[in-house]
């Protein structure tokens, strides 16, 4: 399995958050990373979500996630592009 990043906007309104974590958590996908800040649109937020899963599962999560109301699009990030950070617990970290 490979990492994947997310980029998901959604509508800034109450329970959204636990609509989308629920999603993956109902279909037994773990979430490794998961940032959600505003955006420029104070009614809109935006999700980063990092999941391990295969090719073709994260086509059906982007699906699933793509049939709730809240979500607004749906971008999966380049992982050349990307920057991850990885704060490992016990090496000198906070």
């Amino acid at each position: 399995m490979s990492l994947h990043t997310l980029s998901v906007l959604v509508e800034n309104k109450p329970g959204v958050l636990a609509r989308v974590s629920g999603l993956f958590s109902r279909r037994g996908f773990n979430i490794d990373s998961l940032a959600v800040g505003p955006t420029e649109h104070s009614d809109v937020s935006r999700m980063t979500i990092v999941v391990s899963v295969e090719g073709a599962v994260l086509e059906q999560v982007t699906k699933q996630l793509n049939k709730l109301v809240n979500v607004l699009k749906i971008v999966e990030l380049d992982a050349e592009a990307s920057v991850l950070a990885r704060a490992d617990a016990g090496e000198g970290g906070c």
